[in-house]
């Protein structure tokens, strides 16, 4: 079995935070990415980190400017990872209703970079 493309959205409080996990989601059911978890990077689980490790491909997406998923990525010694950055998309933290189309459009753009 060929290695998994994982896919970490930051999941944040705010609207542009759920729209990171609701679009995550979608590519696991897309099987385009497999939705994998922030949070056990942050604690530094062996086997979360292990197999983040042993991934074909990481996508790690941020729904505002203070990339707090990426940073944290990076805190964990990760450097090779595709980043989506919903702000460049032009979806504004407390201004982006989570609806059906931006789902859609965040977990496309999340496809074409982990190829």
């Amino acid at each position: 079995m060929a290695a998994p493309k994982l896919v970490f959205p930051c999941s944040g409080a705010s609207d542009v935070g759920g729209l990171t996990d609701r679009a995550a989601r979608q590519m696991t059911l897309d099987g385009t990415g497999k939705m994998y978890c922030l949070a056990g990077i942050g604690g530094r689980v062996d086997g979360i980190m292990a197999n983040t490790k042993a991934a074909a491909k990481v996508l790690v997406i941020d729904g505002c400017k203070e990339e707090c998923a990426r940073k944290i990525m990076e805190l964990a010694g990760f450097k090779e990872f595709q980043h989506l950055k919903l702000v460049e998309m032009g979806f504004e933290k407390g201004e982006t209703r989570v609806i059906a189309a931006r789902i859609r459009a965040v977990a496309a753009k999340g496809a074409e970079m982990i190829v």
